[in-house]
């Protein structure tokens, strides 16, 4: 007796080569496991203070107006010392920018430029003092230190994480920058200019504009009574033709308010230095 296989069952008419063959590569395609996302690169983003360096701060009692501007030159010796501040640095958050003030401090670079002996040049009552002006050293005003190392933090997204969110933040001067323009074109320029808010509020005016990178440790008493020193402030009067010669272009305008905001008694950084701790014990983070 003879044997005959069954025919294949058939495939339903839609099922054609091409519906076959897309069949397959699908089913290939979803096989093939996905590769994970790269694991993206941590930055530190939570200041940490590694550093502390030290400024003491002098009261002399002359008047420092425009047209007695040599009058620094020598600094006058019948001083009042208002006291030292212990700033705490950032150094895990901006390096540079914190070995570039470690330096100023210390006056290791090789003209011996320091912030000794200069200005806090400006006041804003309730909000910040300036300091670290660039400009003769006679008149109070840093040396340009042209050796320091290029600040590359000024370009880096990650040091204007920090926030000017209360009394006592150090930052490096950016917008608030006070230097004349033909030092700021020099080739060599590096910005040492810095504030530190005097409170009692925040400053958000700040924020994503200059770098933080330091706080008060000691010492806030003394940023709050050079909040209080009385500055120079022009009338109404002046302040609108100031702000209608700026508007035709009259240069002057600028000069005459690179003198608004100054102190009536010249407050200077009589010494500063860095401050070695044997055993420190480090604030992990501030707010």
């Amino acid at each position: 007796m003879a044997f005959s296989l069954p025919p294949p069952p058939s495939l339903p008419h839609h099922f054609t080569r091409r519906s076959l063959l897309l069949l397959s590569t699908t089913t290939t395609t979803l096989s093939v496991p996905s590769t994970p996302p790269p694991t993206p690169i941590s930055t530190p983003t939570t200041p940490t203070v590694t550093d502390r360096v030290f400024m003491d701060f002098s009261l002399c009692p002359n008047n420092f107006l425009p047209d007695r501007a040599d009058s620094l030159s020598p600094l006058c010796s019948d001083t009042t010392l208002l006291g030292r501040v212990v700033l705490g640095l950032y150094g895990n958050l901006v390096p540079l920018t914190v070995s570039n003030f470690k330096s100023m401090c210390l006056g290791l670079n090789s003209t011996s430029s320091s912030y000794k002996n200069t200005l806090v040049h400006k006041v804003f009552p309730g909000q910040y003092f300036l300091a670290g002006r660039q400009g003769r050293p006679d008149k109070g005003e840093v040396r340009p230190p042209h050796d320091l190392p290029r600040n590359t933090d000024t370009v880096a997204a990650k040091a204007f994480a920090l926030t000017h969110s209360r009394p006592g933040v150090v930052s490096l001067s950016l917008s608030e920058n006070d230097d004349d323009d033909e030092i700021k074109l020099d080739p060599g320029y590096r910005n040492v200019e810095f504030l530190i808010t005097t409170g009692p509020g925040p400053c958000p005016q700040l924020d994503n504009k200059n770098i933080v990178f330091g706080t008060v440790l000691e010492g806030l008493d003394v940023i709050t009574a050079i909040a209080s020193i009385p500055t120079y402030l022009p009338s109404e009067r002046i302040r609108q033709f100031n702000d209608l010669a700026q508007f035709f272009g009259d240069e002057r305008a600028q000069n005459a308010r690179n003198i608004w905001n100054r102190p009536l008694k010249s407050v200077y950084i009589s010494d500063c230095g860095e401050l070695k701790v044997t055993k420190p014990s480090l604030t992990p983070s501030l707010p």
